[in-house]
């Protein structure tokens, strides 16, 4: 079966953000954000995945060659050139286009070479004053046995060389090691005092590592040769093997695995200008190997330019979209009679995301509230949604909180609030090792006269996590409801958690592991049924990710049988579509603009009564099995209507999506331009000027999904 391997796939989908970077219509410090993430994605990949790769290669032969994927020696190889590949065009377009530009802006990001006397006289005095005392200097000579370097922070390397005559009894050449202290400091770049903002007289700003040039030599007195150049290490995220390979073969590889190392180091990224004996003495005191060297450019960490200053100017910036309001939810006073009335579906970031805090604050206070259940993935530093659990503890109710403490990279966070709802009182329950909890589910159970002995459940059931921070950037899809089939199957979630009994009656939900992957792949078959009988059939599938070979396989099939099929995937995507004989009615495209594309929809043509999914669960092996996840049917048809409309604009976003082929976008000169996100944006705000609670109308049948111009 002909696939895409996954880690080329991703760095596919990286390319697709540096584009943005160097697109012209992307306000300038947009496209600094752009280069921010490109960087912030690259340490990830290595810390994740070129980390595995490499802890396979190093298994035996024989164990190796039982892999199911690619021979990860090879994999390995070509994964590293196209980075290789990547941040040379990444380079290029920093020194090339957007430096040149931010100067035509009047904002000029200086090197330490180019300060003339009277800024080189200011910063000199800025680094005695603010960075002098941050600075602890590591000597790196016999005294020093090993050397720790930190994950993803930041050192500068000096090389003292050549004595002053009045120096006292020295080392001719020394290797001394400064951590750059960006977070002491409360951030990377340092704005010099002047300038008016215009190419004549720019606001100058300097990299924290150039005010550390110009101090260097006033720490080290005794010298002639002060020579500053940057490293940077990115440390193995420990990704579970179970990511890889399962059965028999994981418990070999688990074997002769037992004794590595924690956080073995995945790359150590160099200035190019770094002086050999520099590089011999990190690789001597860390251990590290020649193979995790990975020749970078003179500044690291470029995730650090989500804080580079604005100067005011938000002509530089993505015009402003203030959450709108909801246009069915009231603005004011308790949300839950409004969800016994209605379903509602809201769309953050476009909406404000504050409607699910707001209903656990009432859900707290509410005498007739009895338990709340939730599952916390990504949990936000200063979570307003723990917060209000908190206060639910207080008040007598029954809180139980499903945490997952694998979510990479949010650990800690997630540790912290867990830790304090258990002293609080709440249940907290921490999902198994080999499964993740990543389904986004919140039950509140109320007692209502009018409902009589029988409790009513509310239910929140979305494609986005629980945080407050990241639903200002991540586009998802929430339901609101008080349907009692959905809230019924949705307790039966929880239950699996508190007495590890597997849901068995499960009419509307797609969960994994039990039921996703089975019910998935009878809806694929069904469409590819109704091809073959020469009826209309189709799948449009909006996802992160497509890796399964499983999934991927059905779908092939369903294309070979006729079914028009759509993808619409951000990031990694396996299948290789519009190949003769195989995925012939299959097109891919990939959306990416100011906002994550993080919602997942899956939509079947199901004969005229269409069946529109919203879902936390990307079409990964570990997704389907790994992981608890939910996809929740839109029965309400005005809502499955709007769901439909959104999904349509981003079908025909020509300015922001791209083909397959990360080249190429899919406007065709003469069309009309169709940007999904702002056209989303202005869908909704209409719909909040309404303010109109009564159902709107579903349109009277969907379309098929037609097959997007080449350009």
């Amino acid at each position: 079966m002909k696939t895409l391997p996954r880690d080329l796939s991703w760095l596919r989908f990286n390319a697709r953000v540096l584009q943005e970077a160097q697109c012209p219509t992307v306000p300038l410090l947009e496209r600094l954000k752009f280069l921010a993430i490109f960087s912030a994605n690259l340490d990830e990949f290595f810390k994740v995945r070129v980390a595995t790769l490499r802890r396979l290669v190093k298994l035996k032969k024989k164990t190796r060659a039982q892999l199911p994927q690619d021979r990860p020696k090879r994999l390995l190889a070509e994964v590293l050139a196209e980075v290789q590949r990547q941040q040379q065009e990444f380079g290029r377009t920093f020194r090339e286009e957007v430096l040149p530009d931010l100067q035509a802006a009047g904002i000029c990001l200086l090197s330490a070479e180019e300060l003339s006397e009277k800024q080189r006289a200011w910063t000199q005095q800025y680094f005695e004053k603010n960075v002098r005392d941050l600075l602890s200097p590591v000597v790196l000579d016999e005294t020093l046995h090993q050397l720790f370097l930190k994950d993803q922070a930041v050192y500068l390397t000096v090389h003292l060389t050549q004595l002053k005559e009045n120096a006292k009894k020295k080392k001719a050449e020394r290797v001394v090691l400064l951590e750059l202290p960006t977070k002491r400091h409360g951030g990377r770049f340092v704005a010099l005092p002047g300038g008016a903002g215009t190419p004549e007289s720019p606001h100058c700003v300097l990299f924290l590592d150039d005010v550390v040039r110009v101090g260097a030599p006033s720490l080290f007195p005794a010298y002639v040769g002060v020579g500053v150049n940057a490293i940077k290490l990115s440390r193995d995220a420990e990704l579970d093997i179970e990511e890889e390979v399962s059965g028999d073969l994981l418990a070999k590889i688990r074997s002769s695995l037992a004794k590595r190392a924690t956080g073995y180091p995945a790359r150590l990224l160099y200035d190019p200008n770094t002086p050999k004996p520099v590089l011999q003495a990190i690789k001597q005191k860390t251990g590290i190997e020649d193979e995790e060297l990975v020749e970078g450019s003179r500044y690291h960490n470029f995730r650090d330019f989500f804080g580079f200053p604005s100067f005011g100017r938000a002509d530089l910036l993505n015009p402003a979209w203030p959450e709108l309001p909801h246009p069915t939810l009231p603005r004011t006073g308790p949300l839950l009679p409004a969800i016994a009335q209605r379903d509602h579906l809201l769309h953050p970031p476009y909406q404000s995301f504050d409607v699910v805090p707001r209903l656990l604050r009432e859900a707290a206070t509410d005498p007739r509230v009895s338990s709340i259940a939730i599952t916390l993935y990504r949990v936000a530093p200063k979570s307003a949604v723990v917060k209000a659990l908190l206060k639910a503890v207080k008040n007598g109710k029954q809180v139980t909180a499903v945490v997952e403490l694998k979510a990479r990279f949010d650990e800690e966070s997630n540790v912290f609030w867990a830790e304090k709802l258990q002293r609080a009182g709440a249940h907290v329950i921490f999902t198994v090792p080999e499964l993740k909890c990543h389904a986004k589910l919140l039950l509140i159970t109320r007692r209502d006269e009018a409902n009589g002995p029988t409790p009513l459940r509310y239910v929140y059931l979305s494609s986005g996590n629980f945080n407050e921070a990241t639903a200002h950037l991540y586009a998802d899809h929430g339901l609101l409801t008080a349907n009692a089939e959905l809230a019924a199957e949705v307790d039966q979630v929880f239950r699996y958690f508190i007495t590890g009994e597997a849901p068995a009656r499960l009419r509307h939900l797609l969960v994994a592991p039990f039921t996703l992957r089975k019910q998935l792949l009878k809806l694929i078959a069904a469409e590819a049924d109704r091809a073959r009988q020469g009826e209309t059939a189709y799948i449009i599938l909006k996802v992160n990710s497509l890796e399964d070979p499983g999934m991927i396989a059905a779908l092939y099939d369903a294309s070979q049988a006729g079914v028009r099929i759509e993808l619409l995937i951000r990031g990694i995507g396996c299948l290789v579509p519009g190949q003769p004989g195989l995925s012939e009615t299959i097109t891919q495209r990939g959306l990416l603009d100011r906002n994550l594309e993080h919602s997942r929809i899956y939509v079947f043509g199901n004969g005229g009564e269409e069946k529109v999914y919203v879902s936390s669960a990307d079409w990964m092996t570990r997704n389907l099995d790994r992981r608890v996840e939910a996809a929740f049917p839109l029965l309400d048809e005005a809502l499955r209507a709007e769901v439909r409309h959104l999904l349509d604009l981003e079908r025909q976003d020509n300015v922001k999506a791209r083909d397959f082929d990360i080249y190429l976008c899919c406007w065709v000169e003469g069309e009309p331009p169709v940007r999904a996100q702002e056209a989303q944006y202005q869908y909704l705000k209409k719909l909040a000027a309404r303010r109109s609670a009564k159902p709107r109308p579903a349109r009277e049948k969907s379309l098929p999904p037609s097959r997007p111009k080449k350009g």
